[in-house]
């Protein structure tokens, strides 16, 4: 009985991946963040999740997120938004971004497959310092509001607020986190069969270079 909820930007041009620009432009960065988030929801809708939420900030949510309840974003910073999601759910809860692409069901497996009496919290660490992935047994907003977010120590500040809460934290494995262009290379690398790595590869900057061989279909990464 665990919730999943991704949370997500609608991909519009200048509010996504702008960090990918340049060498992409705005638009081809708002199409490779659509891919990774089609990716991120592909993997989502795999895993035996009892309820799946979109946390949006935007107006129309990707075709994808079909069958998901789609939570708004309330206003104010990464923290307060999503302490204010973690304090409306109940239950065993885990929450994911979209800017790791390469996600694969196997990477969350550990959550779902039950919460065994020495884990009280999951956390996926990312490359950045970040972190890709919170997992709460008993959710709590105020494990996360006042933790500075998108920073190199965000990941540590938010292990200490949960190691000071007395909870038990077990590890996922680290995952690069899409900020830059180098990221964005190096998770097409992994995932070279993945939406992600094919709107990569036809971006102008990128199209015909030996940097990406993306290929394959859209099957779920296990």
């Amino acid at each position: 009985m665990t919730t999943l909820v991704v949370i997500a930007k609608e991909c519009l041009p200048g509010k996504v991946k702008t960090r990918l620009h340049p060498p992409l432009s705005l638009e081809e960065a708002a199409r490779v963040a659509s891919a990774a988030l089609a990716d991120t929801l592909a993997v989502a809708s795999a895993l035996p999740a009892t309820r799946r939420i979109l946390l949006f900030d935007g107006v129309v949510p990707p075709q994808e997120a079909r069958g998901y309840e789609i939570l708004p974003q309330v206003q104010g910073g990464l923290d307060a938004r999503l302490g204010a999601m973690f304090d409306v759910v109940t239950g065993p809860t885990v929450l994911v971004g979209m800017d790791t692409p390469q996600l694969t069901v196997a990477d969350l497996a550990p959550v779902f497959d039950g919460w065994t009496s020495d884990v009280d919290a999951w956390f996926g660490p990312a490359n950045d310092g970040g972190f890709w992935a919170l997992a709460l047994r008993e959710p709590r907003g105020d494990l996360l509001r006042g933790v500075p977010m998108s920073q190199d120590d965000t990941g540590a500040h938010q292990l200490a607020r949960l190691a000071e809460a007395g909870l038990r934290v077990g590890m996922l494995p680290e995952l690069v986190d899409v900020d830059t262009i180098d990221d964005a290379l190096d998770v097409a690398a992994v995932a070279p069969r993945s939406r992600f790595a094919r709107a990569l590869a036809s971006t102008e900057a990128l199209r015909g270079t030996h940097a990406l061989q993306a290929s394959g279909s859209d099957a779920v990464r296990e």
